[in-house]
């Protein structure tokens, strides 16, 4: 974070030979927050402000603040609104500055790394033992089998960086050390992976429990054996449109009937006649989000999957909505989705 913050950033008291420097160095996101010495963000500059400046007789000596522009788009942590974020995204603005309730800078969007800000936390369920695709995993954890040239669950983290998640939990057991080795605590991504570890199997949902704190409302709950290019900004927020209390994703299946369907009624009367009629259904495809309310709902230390939850949901008449993933999704769960996956990604960008 100090990184991207100091790239995009410059105090009012520096120069403007040091503000050409920068700029240069930012080039193509040719832009600097100009803030205070207490980090507060007074204003942008860019090559243009400093342009204009030296055209009105400004020169090297004269002071940042003659050349900034004094009121520049911003975010403030914590309060994303999606939508405004996409209107920013499509007016072509490149970096956009995160401010504190004092408007200090605390973190910078470069829409060129993050694609909007999703405020949420994650959990990746990674400790499954992946049986079916044995030797494949007998010395490797299914979700760090390797599709392309990164492991499966790698995608999925990359994805969810993309989206702003900061904070991704990784539920573990079978071989999980290597997964702390390989992706230790996330600051090669730029952010904070931590694990926990069942003691005991808890199910597709009880290790969540497990998590000592989620710094959001909202958590995406995900199985990290997918390959998806899920639009997770959508999927949040037609969960949050919704008001649901839970949003399962959903993969389409079509059973195509070979011949003429009757339909009748209990008293064996003919009502209708279709001729060899497809019907859709909805399956379950392995990624939620829910409010962390819901925890309390999930037994402490008892085998607990995540239908189960879903079932307690219903039951107790709170909102539970679908969303159907329209673009790819596959489950890597035996040798031929493995084999399908390699061939897949040569393809789909994801």
């Amino acid at each position: 974070m100090k990184s991207i913050v100091g790239k995009h950033t410059i105090c009012e008291n520096q120069g403007v030979r040091e503000a050409l420097i920068k700029l240069d160095q930012n080039a193509p996101s040719s832009i600097l927050f100009v803030t205070d010495e207490g980090n507060k963000l007074i204003g942008s500059l860019t090559d243009g402000d400093l342009r204009r400046g030296f055209i009105k007789g400004l020169d090297f000596n004269t002071s940042l603040i003659e050349f900034i522009q004094p009121n520049p788009v911003f975010i403030n942590d914590g309060e994303y609104d999606l939508g405004i974020l996409e209107d920013y995204r499509k007016r072509n603005l490149k970096v956009v500055p995160i401010i504190n309730v004092n408007k200090q800078i605390v973190n910078i969007l470069d829409f060129s790394i993050t694609s909007t800000l999703i405020p949420a936390d994650a959990i990746l369920m990674a400790g499954g033992e992946g049986k079916r695709l044995r030797p494949l995993t007998e010395n490797t954890p299914k979700p760090l089998l390797k599709v392309g040239d990164k492991p499966i669950i790698e995608y999925n983290i990359d994805r969810l960086v993309q989206c702003g998640i900061k904070t991704i939990n990784l539920s573990i057991n079978y071989l999980g050390d290597q997964l702390i080795d390989y992706f230790g605590d996330g600051n090669e991504k730029g952010i904070s992976i931590q694990y926990v570890k069942e003691d005991k199997p808890l199910g597709t949902i009880g290790s969540i429990l497990l998590v000592d704190e989620f710094q959001h409302d909202d958590i995406i709950v995900m199985n990290s054996d997918l390959l998806t290019n899920i639009d997770f900004a959508d999927f949040y927020q037609l969960y949050k449109a919704s008001g649901a209390d839970m949003a399962v994703a959903a993969t389409s299946y079509h059973v195509d009937v070979p011949y003429a369907v009757l339909e009748v009624n209990s008293e064996n009367s003919v009502k209708s006649l279709k001729e060899k009629p497809r019907y859709t259904y909805y399956s379950n495809a392995g990624i939620y989000i829910l409010n962390k309310s819901l925890l309390k709902m999930i037994p402490q230390g008892e085998f607990f999957d995540i239908t189960d939850l879903m079932e307690r949901i219903l039951e107790m008449n709170l909102k539970l909505v679908t969303y159907p993933i329209n673009g790819y999704w596959l489950d890597i769960g035996k040798h031929e989705d493995f084999k399908k996956a390699q061939e897949d990604i040569k393809h789909i960008k994801l």
